[in-house]
């Protein structure tokens, strides 16, 4: 089971930095993603960087989600404090 998420930030270039609850931080790029209707806001740089958790998934707005499968999976391993 993947471990839900407990804090997440936006850096440029519409990555995403996600703490989960074992203590993991991953780094996801959602550049690719804003291709898609689900998330073609997002390509508003104020939105994308009003990214929130919201019971284990990251999330900008009540239409306007990301699971923690697809963060944890595809994301990359990330240190605290890098970039």
């Amino acid at each position: 089971m993947t471990p839900d998420v407990v804090a997440v930030r936006a850096l440029p270039d519409y990555l995403l930095v996600a703490k989960f609850e074992n203590g993991e931080w991953r780094i996801f790029d959602m550049r690719d993603y804003l291709a898609f209707p689900a998330f073609a806001a997002l390509s508003d740089l104020s939105l994308f960087q009003r990214v929130y958790v919201d019971h284990g998934t990251v999330a900008w707005t009540d239409e306007i989600d990301l699971s923690p499968d697809t963060l944890y999976l595809r994301g990359r391993p990330w240190e605290e404090g890098a970039a």
